[in-house]
């Protein structure tokens, strides 16, 4: 299996600070390259952390606040004019067609690329189906329209060996089996077992909604907004987002393996604060309180 991890590019919410460029989140997952909500300088960010538009097969708007999307212009045209040779999906809300034209378009530039553009509207649909990923999107709460987004991996099937010895099947047989799901009075299913699929889910800027929790519902790596501290809950409420507490207690609820905490407000200096509210609120799996240009593997499946 390739490389599936998280690469941080930027971890601030509306203002960057001298440590935290605005939003930015590239997925390497079986492959394939997808960049979430690239905010203002994104592509410097890129280069800083190893990140190739070659690497980039999508990119993932979640709504058009100008440190999820300012990005846009400069990623576009660096992916042009390194003449990245695959096609690329640009998904964001429909609502936004006119910002995402407009960044698009926002200076003169040869095109030499396809891009892709399928928006996203009504509650959220299946937008991508690849032989590594299921894509979906979640419609969540915010001032203005956003949706949250989420990779499921098909399930697959882990061989067991000690069954296939005491079955007597071995080498090319073994293949065979896997290929044709019988051999002789010998299933699939008698050698092995279902083995469940990675799952991933990217949510930005909402209130506590029907959506962010079934975006989280039991996701190996859950990428998630915690703008504020939980003394500061109003403010969340009012302006449409998450605190640490709000976040981690979606996070236990919904069976989430690794939580990463991001897109923090510039009022608060400490990320070690964001990290005992989550502890506080009880999660209790793995937790990483996001900085720039961290990489986070997705965790290994479970056995």
């Amino acid at each position: 299996m390739s490389v599936r991890e998280l690469v941080v590019l930027g971890t601030a919410s509306q203002v960057p600070t001298r440590h935290r460029n605005h939003n930015g989140y590239v997925l390497l997952w079986g492959g394939e390259g997808i960049l979430f909500d690239p905010g203002e300088g994104t592509q410097r960010q890129m280069l800083r952390a190893g990140v190739a538009a070659h690497d980039l097969n999508r990119i993932c708007v979640t709504h058009f606040h100008g440190d999820h999307s300012l990005g846009l212009a400069g990623v576009i045209q660096r992916i042009n004019l390194d003449r990245v040779p695959h096609p690329v999906t640009a998904h964001y809300p429909r609502s936004g067609q006119r910002f995402f034209d407009r960044l698009r378009y926002a200076t003169a530039y040869r095109e030499t690329v396809d891009l892709g553009q399928e928006p996203v509207s009504g509650d959220g649909a299946v937008l991508a189906r690849t032989p590594s990923y299921v894509l979906e999107a979640r419609r969540l709460s915010h001032p203005v329209e956003s949706y949250g987004y989420r990779l499921t991996e098909p399930d697959g099937r882990r061989m067991l060996p000690g069954r296939l010895k005491e079955f007597g099947i071995a080498g090319p047989d073994v293949g065979r089996l896997q290929r044709e799901g019988a051999l002789g009075d010998v299933t699939l299913d008698d050698v092995s077992e279902v083995r469940r699929g990675q799952r991933f889910a990217f949510v930005m800027d909402t209130r506590l909604c029907e959506g962010v929790e079934a975006l989280a519902e039991g996701c190996d790596m859950l990428v998630i907004e915690s703008t504020f501290l939980d003394e500061d809950e109003p403010l969340a409420v009012e302006h449409g987002h998450l605190t640490a507490g709000q976040a981690a207690r979606v996070a236990a609820a919904a069976g989430v393996r690794h939580l990463v905490l991001t897109h923090f407000s510039q009022r608060y200096d400490d990320p070690a604060v964001f990290e005992r509210q989550a502890r506080a609120a009880g999660f209790t799996g793995e937790l990483t309180v996001a900085r720039d240009l961290l990489r986070v593997p997705v965790p290994k499946r479970e056995r």
